[in-house]
């Protein structure tokens, strides 16, 4: 088990600053996911502690120790790609043996056999051990790249988004898998995903990145119902949550432009009228979209409401956030 903490790092390729005086500490044993969108600095951390990419100023130390001048095969890393990088000319076996096999390691053949099978049946690929990876769908593909990295027990496990091509269930499982193997093993993860459910179901703590900045770290659950600001309020939640105009409702602070409102902020049966322009029914919840003073919002609901397309709903808002002109929020 081991922390990871960067010290101001900084990176810039050409006049793009990849990222930009980033500090963060990644607890022993914790599940750390980073959200943002492309080009906000997710993999390019990734690439910082792995060692594929050095720091242009600031620190990375991996275990309490400076990784300044330590190669990626010295830094006791798994990674993870978003493109599966596989030996074509390999069995699946030979691929998920093949880091087991390496002279650093010297692991028996007893126990890469067991290890590998452990892992072929955890991700569900125990029938295609004799298959050539050229012929696996690529959804298979990144299963046996997912397993490369899990048949090792690193200090660090480095995954950059790598559910992203697999099919909903096959998601949903391999999600549970991961936490669970991540809980019991005490490995510190690090990963990077757009999916805002893999970040709320895995993550002991979430980063959100913007631009190559750091701009809020914490627990899933602080990130939601304490948001720093707009950016970092629309990383997390499904739906996305509404931002309107903060004189909207009143009562809002003097300083405020925007009020925020995830949906369970958001009151019906008392209030102001809104219209009832869709239902969504979900199974387990029912999504409402509103058009409220030339506005369109998203709520939820009972999953059994009698609400139909064109009736009128009281709204009121609940507890909702305040962000100034930049987007900060407001106490």
């Amino acid at each position: 088990m081991t922390e990871v903490k960067m010290t101001n790092v900084s990176k810039a390729f050409g006049e793009d600053a990849a990222l930009d005086d980033v500090s963060m500490t990644v607890p022993d044993g914790s599940f750390v996911v980073l959200l943002g969108p492309t080009g906000a600095g997710k993999t390019t951390t990734l690439r910082m502690v792995s060692g594929l990419d050095v720091p242009d100023t600031g620190q990375v130390q991996i275990g309490g120790h400076d990784m300044y001048g330590v190669t990626p095969a010295q830094r006791d890393v798994a990674m993870v790609f978003q493109q599966y990088s596989l030996y074509p000319h390999l069995t699946v076996r030979q691929n998920l043996e093949f880091p087991l096999k390496s002279p650093l390691l010297k692991t028996p053949a007893e126990e890469i056999t067991r290890k590998v099978g452990e892992v072929a049946e955890v991700l569900q690929i125990s029938h295609k051990l004799d298959n050539k990876a050229t012929a696996l769908s690529g959804g298979e593909m990144q299963r046996v790249s997912i397993g490369r990295a899990l048949v090792r027990n690193p200090s660090v496990y480095l995954m950059d988004e790598p559910l992203s091509s697999l099919d909903a269930k096959l998601r949903s499982d391999l999600r549970v898998e991961l936490k669970n193997i991540q809980a019991k093993s005490g490995a510190t993860l690090l990963y990077v995903t757009h999916d805002q459910i893999e970040a709320m179901t895995m993550a002991t703590h979430v980063g959100v990145l913007d631009h190559g900045k750091l701009v809020q770290f914490g627990t899933p659950r602080e990130i939601y119902e304490d948001p720093v600001s707009v950016y970092a309020a629309s990383r997390l939640g499904q739906p996305r949550i509404n931002v309107l105009p903060s004189d909207i409702f009143g009562g809002a602070p003097a300083n405020a432009v925007h009020i925020g409102l995830r949906p369970e902020q958001i009151q019906q049966g008392e209030g102001e009228d809104s219209l009832v322009e869709r239902v969504e029914h979900l199974g387990d919840q029912t999504r409402l979209h509103l058009s409220f003073k030339e506005h369109d919002l998203i709520t939820v609901t009972d999953a059994h409401t009698q609400l139909r397309s064109g009736d009128i709903v009281k709204i009121r808002p609940q507890n909702p956030f305040y962000f100034d002109a930049s987007g900060a929020r407001i106490a």
